[in-house]
């Protein structure tokens, strides 16, 4: 096997810009904390949600898209709960900038225990959609990514948005549907903590799109093709 010796993605970058930065990599303290968050989510996952999961055998090694419909915040821990070993290590939550990297505190919680990248609500340039498209294939990354773009306030899915499609049309990167149920109820907009409701979160067979062009009508049907695939776990 070739090695290749480069420096890091976010090599030289203040700590405030690494934060916010989707070149972001992870370091030790990073590493040890994030293991520690699992361990505890998943404790909390199955104790005060008693979580229960089908499909598992469904998750490939990375590099993969883990996508679902999205009405609360528990949906982003319940992904990052489920996922084990080195899929677990290289995941990346994609979350909006706004909400989760306002402030220098937020952004330390969002990029350490969660690893989250941002994505910026109405001013996402192409450039950076690119550099998470590189980063996916060439880091054998995993996305947890919600394609409805927000939360549903009222828990009812809706359209998935193209950018699914600028991520994963023309790769080979698998694709993997997912329907969480209950997140709504435990954990919906309006209220400030979760309630403790049981869920369940069902995981498809993985999809590909190396046949779909990277094109707007291909990123649109890879988002048809995604929602599909989640509304069919519904059941």
């Amino acid at each position: 096997m070739d090695f290749k010796l480069r420096p890091a993605r976010d090599h030289g970058l203040e700590t405030s810009d690494r934060l916010r930065s989707l070149s972001r990599e992870r370091g030790l303290g990073s590493l040890v904390l994030g293991r520690a968050w699992r361990a505890g989510l998943r404790g909390y996952l199955a104790a005060f949600h008693r979580l229960a999961v089908t499909g598992r055998e469904n998750l490939p090694e990375p590099p993969f898209v883990l996508i679902a419909n999205h009405t609360s915040h528990l949906d982003a821990l319940t992904l990052s709960g489920v996922l084990r070993g080195e899929a677990a290590r290289r995941a990346h939550a994609l979350a909006a900038g706004d909400t989760f990297f306002g402030s220098t505190l937020s952004s330390a919680f969002a990029a350490y225990a969660v690893n989250a990248l941002p994505v910026w609500r109405k001013r996402t340039k192409a450039g950076e959609l690119a550099t998470l498209r590189e980063r996916l294939v060439e880091d054998r990354l995993v996305y947890i990514l919600f394609p409805e773009g927000t939360r549903a306030r009222d828990g009812v899915m809706a359209a998935f948005q193209p950018g699914i499609g600028v991520l994963v049309a023309g790769t080979d990167v698998p694709v993997v549907p997912a329907f969480l149920d209950g997140c709504h109820a435990a954990w919906p907009p309006e209220r400030r903590y979760p309630a403790p409701r049981k869920l369940r979160l069902a995981i498809g067979a993985p999809l590909r799109f190396a046949d779909v062009p990277a094109t707007r009508a291909g990123w649109e049907e890879t988002a048809r093709r995604c929602e599909a695939a989640v509304r069919a776990l519904m059941a």
